[in-house]
């Protein structure tokens, strides 16, 4: 790396525990959900608010009245009004292209002091009306009725179907797949086993246990109060008991003999992560400590109606190539855990030399991840997975292991919806 090039580092992140849908954060939106994970890291780090330039910010459900999530934290928090936002929505790699789309403006020089991160309420999704209900409403909604548009509303919405709103899913515009039935054929394509994936749960929920238990997430999780004055300081969805037997147990969700259980995939989660992020010469002016920086990224996309899932087997690899790294020169591995049959499927496709040939145009095989540098305080089947909070989860988490631990370098692997891929590589500075 050029010694002149300007650098954006990672100087710290916080998240709000991350709790299951519908429990504990119901009554607070993504947007109150950002606000206390960036007020978190703003009372955390001692960051003058006023220094606060920029915040870019990731979501998924993004809320109708206020889709600029962003330019609410600043306003809500009281940040300096010249303190611009804008928000990105790349599915569950959300997060993660907000961090990256920070540190690339601070390394234009467009700023030297940033926020940036994600956060997802399931509990607060918009329930979607038909579109024949709004057509006929909305006009009158929006406009000066007379009686007789009552009339014409109830004479465009007869016959009275399909007037109810539907259920929401989790499924792909273009085919209608479930994310749970294509994590399904990707355990099918990839011959990956019911029991491998129960395995790989359980570890995820006891190395996040773990970590728990050991105060390593103390650094990160900020307490969150809740409306009805409830504290919740510790992430709901980890169970330290929870075993291969225990997983063996559960019915499949998304196919009568399926493998891909409530289990073994990520839950629907409400929750919220900031990072904030310098150019390293401010950083160190204002005495600050650099734990990170972003030395790649790259983001792909794959045909959804392949495996909609895999796009890490690519993004991962080509992370990789742009840092002049291969796979054996990276110390720490995470791979976003939206189901366990799709991040062993991602681990199988780097040791296959067929899909190096085919994927890649390489003629060896990206390498095997030591299961001991894997997702090494869990990921997202234990964690949760608020959507856009994900990827700057998980940023934090690495910048913060780099630099607890001397460790070098670390890669991150997220799949989302579309077929599409994020990766980054994550230096100690």
């Amino acid at each position: 790396m050029a010694e002149n090039r300007r650098r954006a580092v990672v100087v710290a992140g916080a998240r709000t525990p991350f709790v299951r849908a519908f429990t504990d954060f119901t009554r607070l939106d993504s947007i109150a959900l950002a606000d206390a994970a960036v007020r978190g890291l703003i009372e955390r780090t001692g960051i003058a608010p006023a220094a606060i330039e920029s915040i870019v910010w990731g979501g998924v459900v993004l809320p109708s009245h206020a889709p600029n999530i962003a330019r609410e934290i600043a306003l809500d928090l009281g940040l300096d009004y010249g303190c611009e936002g804008y928000t990105v929505t790349r599915a569950c790699a959300s997060g993660l292209q907000a961090v990256t789309s920070a540190a690339a403006a601070i390394e234009r020089g467009e700023y030297d002091i940033m926020i940036a991160g994600g956060s997802d309420s399931t509990s607060n999704a918009e329930i979607k009306l038909p579109q024949k209900v709004v057509h006929a409403v909305a006009p009158v909604a929006l406009g000066k009725p007379k009686p007789k548009d009552y009339l014409d509303v109830v004479r465009q919405l007869a016959p009275f179907t399909d007037i109810l709103p539907r259920q929401p899913k989790i499924s792909e515009r273009t085919t209608g797949e479930v994310m749970g039935e294509s994590a399904e054929k990707m355990a099918r394509i990839n011959g990956i086993s019911r029991a491998d994936q129960d395995a790989f749960a359980a570890r995820s929920h006891q190395r996040a246990a773990a970590a728990i238990a050991s105060g390593r997430f103390d650094d990160e999780v900020v307490p969150v109060t809740t409306p009805s004055g409830r504290r919740i300081d510790t992430d709901g969805l980890v169970r330290a008991n929870t075993g291969v037997e225990k997983l063996a147990t559960l019915n499949p969700v998304f196919a009568k003999n399926g493998t891909v259980t409530a289990g073994n995939a990520s839950p629907l989660t409400d929750g919220a992560s900031a990072v904030l992020l310098m150019s390293e010469e401010k950083a160190r002016a204002l005495g600050f400590t650099p734990q990170a920086a972003f030395r790649s990224w790259s983001f792909v996309s794959v045909d959804p109606a392949d495996q909609v899932l895999i796009g890490p087997a690519i993004s991962m690899p080509r992370a990789l190539d742009k840092a002049g790294l291969t796979l054996a020169d990276i110390d720490l591995v995470d791979i976003h855990e939206a189901f366990a049959a799709q991040t062993l499927s991602v681990l199988r496709m780097l040791e296959s030399a067929e899909w190096a040939k085919t994927r890649l145009d390489r003629d060896e095989a990206v390498g095997s991840v030591d299961i001991d540098s894997l997702n090494v305080h869990g990921g997202s089947i234990s964690l949760g997975h608020p959507f856009g909070a994900t990827g700057a989860r998980m940023v934090t988490t690495m910048a913060g292991e780099l630099a607890r631990t001397g460790k070098q370098t670390a890669l991150l692997g997220i799949c989302a919806a579309g077929g599409i891929g994020a990766s980054a590589v994550l230096e100690r500075v």
